[in-house]
């Protein structure tokens, strides 16, 4: 079979792991729409991940397990979609913590001595959702300078959710038949693009 008519691997997660976190609902609709599109999702909960705070002599007593296990989720999925809440004007801590980690150098395995390896050549669609007008869309545009610096593939469609907190029915879809279209253009991009990439 050729690569490139493989299901695309995308990965979902959203840089919050607080439990009613209009992003985490907004990661949910990504996933099930590249579900819907055919491509084999993993949709990831930071929250299932026991990283701490980036700190260079913790990690010379060694990597964490959990920061090695996410490294291998990452590189096994070529296109990602990122849902990135918005705190004063910037993408969150936890985004920035997580990102950091996983593209840290391991000195001791070879295999990962290069901290690029987890990010090179992803696709990566940026969604947002912010209890305010502008959806979380500063976070978005501090976080695609960052994605290209390693090297990732900055989808130009992304899309910021404003008004999140009357956005979503109690299934945790999107009420908005236009604001579900500017999702899934989003995730249909990201996955011909990955596709393309892969031929």
């Amino acid at each position: 079979m050729n690569k490139s008519t493989l299901p695309v691997k995308l990965l979902v997660f959203a840089g919050s792991t607080r439990k009613a976190s209009f992003n985490r609902q907004l990661a949910h609709v990504a996933a099930t729409m590249g579900r819907a599109a055919g491509a084999e999702v993993t949709l990831l909960d930071l929250a299932d991940f026991d990283i701490p705070m980036y700190n260079a002599d913790l990690e010379s007593h060694g990597t964490p397990a959990d920061v090695m296990k996410l490294k291998k989720i990452m590189f096994a999925h070529s296109a990602w979609i990122i849902c990135s809440p918005e705190y004063n004007g910037s993408y969150t801590a936890l985004l920035k913590n997580t990102i950091d980690w996983a593209s840290s150098p391991v000195k001791s395995d070879p295999e990962w001595s290069s901290g690029s390896k987890a990010f090179v050549g992803k696709v990566v669609g940026l969604l947002s959702a912010s209890p305010g007008a502008l959806g979380g869309l500063r976070s978005q545009s501090h976080l695609v300078p960052l994605m290209l610096n390693l090297q990732c593939w900055v989808a130009p469609k992304a899309f910021a959710l404003g008004r999140a907190g009357d956005a979503f029915d109690a299934q945790d879809d999107l009420k908005d038949e236009a604001q579900r279209k500017m999702v899934q253009a989003v995730v249909e991009q990201v996955l011909m693009a990955s596709g393309r990439l892969a031929d």
